[in-house]
């Protein structure tokens, strides 16, 4: 029996604003809308997403219109980057509440995020997290990004969920990207999924919000209160059956969302602590 929780999160618009925009803002790009609407014009060109963006840092750098993007300085940004209202304080509190209700579970985190690894690893929670997971750079001798080496989007996340599922993570998985294909038994199962919970918030997640409900377990949605734009997509995955929840992303002890990831862990601790009971007597 697999005594174990691991609660997944996205992390642009999900943990905190969205950390590509806020490192082009400071690297100098003056007009981050004019950005994006780039991007997607490449999209209309048949991109994908994601290596459009990753792309397109690379050109807007090599052009001159921001500061070179290198490896230390979105390190630096990184270091630097803003959450949503009490996120610091949120993976303590839930750890909390699963050791009340079972104190045999062990819980874990985890980030997959379409959003720049070295970025996401140098933030103040990165430490958190059992392992991150999300799209990277390759770099020249002189620490420039000249290429995307990883893309992380829409499917793409979903292979992560099965590397937590299988238990290849840390530092030994790195490098072997065919070992998420391996077959395993159901005991030889680190995570089951109906023990999963999402956290995500846009169209990248989509798979994952999807993949995780249908197996059962947790798919939550959540919403930036100062974007009201992206509100009704936000909504959508409600109306389509996607997720468990849509919820303000305020992190704070007694908020609606963490009221509810209480509700959720604690939920899965106790049923948990009742297979156990069962399967071992």
């Amino acid at each position: 029996m697999q005594e174990r929780i691991a609660v997944i999160f996205d992390f642009d618009d999900t943990l905190g604003p969205d950390s590509t925009s806020g490192f082009l803002k400071q690297a100098g790009v003056e007009d981050i809308g004019n950005f994006w609407a780039e991007v997607g014009q490449m999209m209309k060109q048949d991109w994908d997403p994601v290596p459009a963006y990753l792309h397109h840092m690379i050109q807007t750098s090599e052009n001159g219109d921001c500061a070179p993007l290198t490896k230390e300085a979105l390190m630096a940004w990184g270091s630097q980057l803003p959450f949503f209202e009490g996120v610091e304080n949120m993976f303590k509190h839930i750890r909390k509440i699963v050791k009340d209700a079972n104190p045999r579970i062990s819980l874990e985190f985890y980030l997959i995020s379409s959003g720049i690894g070295d970025v996401l690893r140098q933030t103040k929670i990165a430490h958190e997290f059992h392992d991150i997971w999300a799209s990277e750079f390759h770099y020249d001798e002189q620490g420039m990004a000249v290429a995307p080496k990883k893309v992380v989007s829409f499917t793409d996340k979903t292979r992560y969920i099965f590397q937590i599922q299988k238990g290849i993570i840390g530092q030994a998985s790195k490098g072997k990207p065919f070992d998420v294909n391996k077959k395993l038994t159901p005991e030889q199962i680190r995570v089951p999924m109906n023990q999963m919970i999402f956290v995500g918030d846009g169209y990248t997640d989509i798979p994952c919000f999807s993949m995780i409900k249908k197996e059962g377990g947790i798919s939550i949605a959540v919403y930036d209160k100062n974007h009201v734009e992206k509100w009704g997509s936000a909504y959508q995955f409600v109306a389509d059956g996607r997720v468990s929840n849509l919820l303000s992303a305020n992190y704070q002890e007694g908020s609606d969302l963490v009221n509810f990831l209480s509700m959720a862990v604690r939920s899965m601790a106790e049923r948990i602590a009742v297979s156990a009971s069962s399967y071992q007597g």
